[in-house]
C-alpha cells in the first residue's frame, strides 16, 4: 500500500492535446484533494518537470473547465526528457518539490515517458488520452467520441456541397499510422471508401468505386483517407483528376480542427472516471499502470504492456465500411 507514503501527487497533460483532458485534470484534483492529498500541477508536460514548472491546485483551480477543450496545464513534447540526464534532471525536480506520485494523461509517447519513471522508483499512473484510440489495452481514449464528432459534422457539410457540385471529395482525417478514425467516420457518413494504412488499396479499386458511383447516377463521392495511409491525399486526388471519371475531384484537409472543441458528453465521462480511478489505482499501490476502459469498466494495465504492443484495427470494421459502401 502507498497511501502512508503518497502525500502530494503531480498532474500533468503531455503530448498532442485531446479534447477531455481538462475534465480529466478535474476529476484528479478534486479526488486526490477528497483524500487528503496535495495537488500540484505540471505545466507543459515533461518539459515542465524538466524547468520546475508546478503550481498548487485546489478545487476552485479546476472549477468551470468541464466544457473547455485543450489543457488548462498546457503540453508540449520534450526530446531532452528521452536522454537519461533528462530524466535524473526530472526526477530530482520532482523530489525537491516533493512529489510523491505523478498522474500522466496522454498518448504512446507519454505513457513510454512515464514507464520510465516508474523503472526509475516514480509512482506514476497514466490515462490515455489520444484522437488516434491507437493505444494498446483500452477500448476507448479520452478525444476519441469529440474528434470523431467533429469528423462527422464537416463530412455531412461536405457532402451538401459536394451534391450541388457533382464533385468526387477526399477527406483527410488524423490517426497516424491508425485508421480507427478514418474507418468509424465512413461508417457512420457512409462515404465510398475509406483508405487505411492497416490496409492497402489497389488504385484500381478506387477508379472503381468512384466510376461505379457516377455510372450508377449519383451525385457526388466521398472517399475518406487516413493521414497514414500510403498515398497522400492530394497525389490519389490528382490521379483521379488525371481519370476524367465524371466527377471533378477535391480535397479538404480537416487537420488540427479535430483535436479542438467542447469535448463531447461521453469523453467528458470517460476522462472523469479515469480521473477517480487513477487516484484510487494510485493509492491503492497499483502503480506503473494505466487506466483502461474494457467494456464498461475500468481497469488497470500495466505500462509496461501497453508500450510494448501496438494496437490492432478490428477486420470487423473494415469490411463494415466496405459491405455498406456499396
Amino acid at each position: 500500500m502507498l497511501r502512508s507514503s503518497v502525500r502530494t501527487i503531480g498532474v500533468m497533460t503531455s503530448g498532442g492535446d485531446a479534447p477531455g483532458m481538462n475534465p480529466g485534470i478535474r476529476a484528479v484534483v478534486r479526488t486526490a484533494l477528497s483524500h487528503g492529498l496535495r495537488v500540484m500541477g505540471i505545466e507543459s508536460g515533461y518539459e515542465g518537470m524538466l524547468r520546475g514548472s508546478f503550481r498548487p491546485m485546489g478545487a476552485r483551480d479546476v472549477g468551470g473547465i468541464l466544457q473547455r477543450g485543450g489543457t488548462i496545464l498546457q503540453t508540449a513534447r520534450s526530446m531532452e526528457f528521452k536522454t537519461p540526464q533528462g530524466q535524473r534532471l526530472a526526477i530530482r525536480n520532482l523530489n525537491n518539490a516533493e512529489i510523491d506520485a505523478v498522474v500522466i494523461l496522454g498518448g504512446d509517447g507519454s505513457l513510454t515517458g512515464g514507464h520510465m519513471l516508474t523503472t526509475q522508483g516514480v509512482p506514476v499512473v497514466g490515462i490515455p488520452a489520444s484522437i488516434d484510440n491507437d493505444i494498446y489495452g483500452t477500448d476507448m481514449c479520452i478525444g476519441v467520441d469529440t474528434a470523431l464528432n467533429t469528423i462527422v459534422d464537416a463530412i455531412d457539410k461536405l457532402r451538401d456541397t459536394a451534391s450541388s457540385h457533382n464533385r468526387a471529395f477526399l477527406v483527410e482525417v488524423m490517426g497516424r499510422n491508425q485508421g480507427y478514425l478514418a474507418t468509424q467516420a465512413g461508417i457512420i457518413c457512409g462515404a465510398e471508401m475509406v483508405l487505411v494504412p492497416e490496409s492497402e488499396t489497389p488504385f484500381s479499386d478506387i477508379t472503381s468505386v468512384v466510376d461505379e458511383a457516377y455510372k450508377r447516377g449519383k451525385s457526388h463521392a466521398i472517399i475518406v483517407v487516413a493521414e497514414g495511409y500510403s498515398m497522400s491525399v492530394s497525389e490519389v486526388a490528382s490521379k483521379l483528376e488525371e481519370l476524367q471519371l465524371g466527377f471533378t475531384t477535391r480535397v479538404t484537409v480537416l487537420g488540427h480542427i479535430q483535436r479542438g472543441g467542447k469535448p463531447s458528453a461521453f469523453d467528458r465521462f470517460l476522462a472523469t472516471r479515469f480521473g477517480v480511478k487513477a487516484i484510487e489505482f494510485l493509492l491503492s499501490g497499483q502503480v506503473g499502470v494505466m487506466t483502461a476502459l474494457n467494456g464498461r469498466d475500468i481497469e488497470p494495465v500495466p505500462l509496461a504492456t501497453v508500450i510494448s504492443k501496438r494496437k490492432a484495427l478490428s477486420p470487423e470494421y473494415l469490411n463494415i465500411a466496405r459491405i455498406l459502401a456499396r
